[in-house]
Formats: C-alpha cells, structure tokens, sequence
C-alpha cells in the first residue's frame, strides 16, 4: 500500500514522465521536466528506494557540504506534483504528477508496477513519457516531435501514430506497455535530435517537447529563458559548422532532405495549427519566452557547447553525407544507431566520427509488442 500523506486532492491531474539514460538523447526529455518542475516549483512528495532499482556503480551517489556537513544524494526516481491552468483563459486548472529520475538498472517491472501505484492512488487519467533520440535531422530546422500510443481510440482523439514500432526498447517502452495492461492511457512524446550535435545539453529539442506537450495537454507552460537559450544553441551550432566545409555541406543535404519530405505538411490544417498555437502565445505579458522552436535566429552565449572531456570546439564529424532520409510509416525517423545519450555512455568520449553509430538508437515505442530486456 502506498502511503501518500500530505498531498492534497488533485484535479484531473496527468502524470508527465521523463527518465534519464537510454531515452533521453541530449538530454532532452529530462531537462525538459526539469524545466516544468522549476518554473512551476513542484514539490517532491515521493522517492522511490534506490536500492531497488540502481546499481551504484553504474549510477553513483554524489556526496555534497550542506553548511559543512557531508550527505550524500542517491541515484532515484522522484515525483513531485504542480498546479497549472490552461491556455483558454476560462479559469480552468488542472494537476500534473511530475516524475523525474534515471532509468533504472534492474526490476523494471516492479520500477514500472510501483509507478502506476502512486498513479493510481493519485487518480491520475493520463500517463506522459517524453524521450529523445538521435535522428538524421538538421539542427537548421524545427524538431520533429513524434507523439504515439498503443490506444488506438487515443491515437483518434488526440491525432497521434500507433506504435508498430519492434526492437529493442527502454524504460519508456516498458512503462507505456506497463500501462496498456494496467488500462491507463498512456502518450509518448519524442524528439529527434542531430546525430551530429548530440552533446547535451540541446535546448531547442527541449523546447520542441514542451511546446507539443502544451498542445496535448491544452495548458499554458511558462518557458522563462528556454526560448533564448534554444536560440543561443542554434547559433553556436551554425558558428560551428561553419568553420567545417565537410559538416556545412552535411548538414545542407539533410536540410535538402527534410525539406523534401515535409511537402506534404504544408497544408492548410499545419498552416491551422501554426495560427492556433501563435493566437495561444501572443499574450504581451508573457514576455520573449513564448517563442516557438522555429526560425531561432538569435543567441547570447554558445559557450556550453564545448565538449568539457577534450576541448573540442566543433560538431564531429558525420558518418556519412549522404543523408539516410526516413522511411514512409517509421515513427522515429532514427538515423544513425547510437545509444540515445549521445556520446556520454559508450561511444567516443571525445565526440569524434566513432560516436555517430556505436550502439542502437532507441525508437518511439509502445504496445505490447515491446519485450524490454
């Protein structure tokens, strides 16, 4: 029995979940409900016990000095819940779960049956998992977002893809499945991030993720100083492909590419949504965070963009100029296979042309067709 003392009596609450490691390409997705969790100053109410789910020497404790006493923060999945309202200016408020953690070592069943305990006591209607994977997508463009489902009377409503996605698969594919035993309705969200550029931290996709998830839930999320760091990022990337001619001219063939293959959107239903979401945001008050991810021309500082472990001062190298343009019906749009963090687990450290493709990249997964490992 899961004891929930101290949380209050929440409306229509949904839980949003994103979980570091193998889903989370740049870190994306987890920044991402960090951002929610901050802007919204979410208060933790549940941890789940480390010692469950982590393997210490895979994830290690920090020890830190809090007013010169040494304590230790463990590895772990918390959860903390935010009161927001919507975008249409009735007064209307609602409740988000915010679940923010590592994905877990081992039991996964158990990790994902115990989170579906707090969603079930919490009376939550539906479960949000937000990941990112690397893909074969110009940093010069808008994030491609991809949202799927295995309900297939959700996918209707909320004009989503149903998953028919088969491989191998990450916490976030066994906790949607999870969910579709459990007869939650579940929604995962995924942004494609460069392969090339594919250090955290990546604003820009962080920002994609948001802005769909504000279009899903129908809330309004304050984006504080995101909008201007996406647009620092894309500049330091710009700045930096520049000073390469071999990535330049890669990052044009995968603008020529995407270009190509997003023809068909520009019709009068995106070019509707486009509308709807700036009416959305053109409230004056609500300052220069409101932006979209496009057309991010502008930026302050790119300094974070410097790989820390070898001074590198450039996007490496790609693995091949020939851009591997996705095919009809894949929902990830993957490109290279990689392990979803970028160059931070298995692959070069230095972030040179090893990094583009050492291991498998995950995918937008749900359904019961995910075996998990």
């Amino acid at each position: 029995m899961i004891e929930l003392e101290g949380v209050p009596e929440l409306i229509d609450p949904v839980m949003v979940a994103a979980f570091e490691g193998w889903n989370d390409a740049g870190d994306a997705a987890s920044a991402a409900v960090a951002h929610l969790d901050r802007e919204w100053k979410g208060e933790v109410f549940a941890a789940l016990d480390a010692e469950d789910y982590y393997d210490f020497q895979v994830n290690r404790p920090t020890v830190f000095l809090d007013g010169g006493v040494r304590k230790i923060t463990w590895p772990t999945t918390r959860l903390s819940v935010v009161r927001v309202g919507d975008t249409n200016g009735k007064g209307r408020t609602r409740d988000l779960v915010l679940v923010r953690g590592i994905e877990p070592s081992m039991r996964w069943r158990s990790f994902c049956n115990e989170i579906l305990g707090f969603a079930h006591e919490l009376g939550v209607e539906m479960l949000v998992v937000l990941g990112s994977l690397l893909g074969d997508t110009p940093h010069t463009r808008p994030v491609p977002v991809s949202g799927v489902t295995s309900d297939a009377d959700l996918a209707g409503r909320l004009d989503l893809e149903e998953s028919r996605y088969e491989g191998p698969t990450g916490i976030v594919g066994i906790l949607q499945e999870a969910c579709t035993h459990a007869g939650v309705p579940a929604v995962s969200l995924w942004a494609a991030v460069p392969h090339y550029v594919s250090q955290p931290p990546n604003p820009k996709a962080s920002l994609a993720l948001l802005n769909r998830l504000e279009d899903l839930l129908d809330v309004r999320i304050p984006l504080g100083e995101l909008s201007e760091d996406a647009r620092a990022w894309q500049l330091g990337v710009d700045q930096l492909a520049a000073e390469d001619s071999e990535v330049a001219e890669y990052v044009q063939s995968l603008e020529e590419a995407r270009d190509t293959a997003d023809l068909p959107e520009a019709s009068g239903e995106a070019i509707a949504r486009e509308f709807e979401r700036y009416l959305r945001r053109r409230d004056p008050q609500a300052g220069p965070g409101v932006a979209t991810e496009g057309g991010l021309t502008e930026g302050r500082d790119s300094s974070y963009l410097r790989d820390s472990t070898s001074g590198r001062t450039r996007p490496p190298r790609p693995v091949s100029k020939e851009p591997r343009e996705p095919k009809p019906g894949d929902e990830t749009g993957a490109g290279p296979k990689d392990t979803g963090k970028g160059s931070a687990d298995t692959s070069d450290p230095s972030g040179g042309p090893d990094s583009a493709g050492s291991a498998d990249s995950p995918k937008p997964e749900d359904g019961p067709e995910d075996t998990g490992s």
